[in-house]
């Protein structure tokens, strides 16, 4: 411990670990600046190996070696494991010993307790399977402590002097093995002689069958050839025969295709009539219905004419009614204005002046013939029957009282009710 800080640099397979002043529990590092307060030491990473010959006992109580080298060293790419390692290697500073120990412990305690619950022979036909349990379980106790095991290697087991059970087991599997492979050659030579056993029935067979097919073929040559002579002759009868169908053929293909001849020329002649009188026909269907439109032309043209006149007639109609009606309109127009726009008055007038009343007596005179009326005899209007001065006017208003009895007359006589425009009477 110093006064002054200090610079300090690890080697390539060592590494600081520092602890006092500002640092909670210990820090790791390559290099590192030591301050007053603080202490350091350094510790290797490097890989160590560790050889063994662990004595362990199977499920039969029965013991045996086992040789091992382990190589063991820190776990550097963990950083908790690579404290806990450090932390580790202080203790070891104070016992050199220490690691060593600690890592045999643990390798032959989980040794021994993995090969107690397996029997010998479990050990014995299973030793990769073995190696492998040994080296998971020893794995997992090492974790505890940082470390990791970069490389194991189990030798094969080995028999305790006394307990000689590997030794005789190997033997045992030699003469195993050797009374295999007795049977192996055995077996091998049986199924040599069996194979050329076939090989040579195999051979016997072919020649069989060689001569076989030797006779079946002299036999199939010689009746091709009897079939190759059917054959010609066959095909000789067959020309001769064509020769005479082509003959018959060609007789009977002429008088055939005169007679031919003969009929579509008939056909043709019998066709070109039934044309010609097709044509005729409907030259004149044709012609009848021309006339028949010409007719229909002239009947459309004469009542269009009709039409025509009736229209213009209908329209000259019109145009006098219309003219009438303009006609009258300047006439109520005039008799409102000679009136001084009283409608009764004008009404009255033109009812009088259309004669509508006269009729009305004259439709009520027709009606009451043979009856014996009720007479009524109603005076001018000043009572003696003539017109009193006033003018136009006067004589207007006189016809108007005239009205009412003359309208209670009809009534009387008819029981007709005039118009609601025209007056009301009242009920006796």
């Amino acid at each position: 411990m110093g006064k002054f800080p200090k610079y300090r640099v690890a080697k390539a397979s060592q590494l600081l670990i520092i602890t006092g002043a500002g640092i909670r529990d210990i820090k790791i590092a390559k290099k590192a600046w030591i301050l007053p307060g603080q202490s350091y030491a350094k510790f290797d990473i490097s890989p160590v190996n560790y050889t063994f010959e662990v004595q362990a006992m199977s499920a039969e109580k029965l013991p045996f070696i086992l040789p091992a080298v382990f190589t063991i060293g820190p776990r550097i790419n963990d950083k908790e494991s690579l404290y806990k390692y450090a932390k580790l290697t202080t203790c070891q500073e104070k016992d050199s010993t220490h690691m060593h120990e600690l890592v045999k412990g643990i390798i032959e305690g989980e040794t021994r307790v993995l090969a107690a619950s397996m029997t010998m022979d479990e050990i014995f036909r299973g030793t990769k399977e073995f190696k492998k349990e040994v080296f998971d379980k020893v794995q997992l106790e090492l974790d505890q402590f940082g470390l990791y095991i970069y490389n194991a290697n189990v030798k094969q087991l080995v028999d305790v002097p006394g307990h000689e059970y590997f030794s005789y087991l190997g033997q045992k599997i030699q003469m195993e093995a050797a009374n295999q492979a007795k049977i192996d050659v055995s077996e091998a030579k049986m199924k040599k002689e069996a194979e050329v056993a076939k090989a040579n029935a195999d051979l016997a067979m072919k020649k069989a069958k060689w001569a076989k097919d030797s006779q079946m073929a002299q036999i199939e040559a010689t009746k091709a050839v009897a079939l190759r002579e059917a054959e010609l002759q066959k095909e000789v009868e067959v020309m001769n025969a064509f020769t005479q169908t082509e003959k018959l053929k060609a007789e009977f293909l002429t008088k055939a295709s005169v007679e031919f001849e003969t009929k579509v020329q008939e056909a043709n002649w019998e066709l070109y009539k039934k044309q010609k009188d097709a044509e005729a026909i409907l030259y004149q269907k044709e012609r009848e219905a021309q006339a028949q439109k010409a007719i229909a032309e002239a009947a459309f043209y004469a009542r269009q004419q009709v039409a025509d006149g009736e229209l213009y007639a209908k329209q000259k109609e019109a145009e006098g009614l219309v003219a009438i009606a303009q006609a009258q309109g300047v006439y109520i127009s005039k008799l409102m204005g000679a009136f001084g726009g009283n409608y009764g008055a004008v009404r009255d007038y033109l009812l009088i002046n259309g004669g509508t009343y006269q009729e009305l007596a004259k439709i009520n005179g027709e009606a009451v013939k043979g009856l014996q009326p009720k007479i009524s005899i109603w005076t001018g209007a000043n009572g003696s029957g003539e017109g009193g001065d006033g003018g136009a006017m006067k004589e207007v208003a006189g016809v108007y009282k005239m009205l009412a009895p003359m309208l209670e007359t009809v009534h009387e006589q008819t029981k007709y009710v005039p118009p609601s425009w025209v007056g009301t009477i009242a009920e006796s």
